[in-house]
């Protein structure tokens, strides 16, 4: 699913059996540093309890959006900027 969320999104993953709530944007990643991830999570809802509870995910990990967060014109610019993030995993 390639789509752009704004912060306090929360989603089900392919795979997984507990929501996670979008809180950031483009993060590298601790396990592979080269890598970007497009959105930032904490498991829903929980939160952030360590650092360890949080994951980033692609776009594309996406399977489900239980709730999509607030979205005003202040977004604009980064729905934007993620939309050309958005366009390596149409590329590939």
């Amino acid at each position: 699913m390639n789509t752009i969320l704004p912060i306090g999104s929360v989603v089900l993953l392919k795979n997984a059996t507990k929501p996670i709530m979008i809180f950031g944007y483009m993060q590298k990643s601790a396990v592979v540093p080269d890598q970007m991830a497009d959105y930032i999570g904490v498991p829903y809802p929980e939160g952030n309890l360590d650092i360890r509870a949080q994951f980033g995910f692609q776009m594309t990990d996406i399977e489900k959006v239980l709730f999509e967060g607030y979205r005003d014109e202040s977004f604009k610019p980064w729905e934007d900027l993620l939309k050309i993030c958005a366009q390596r995993h149409v590329e590939k």
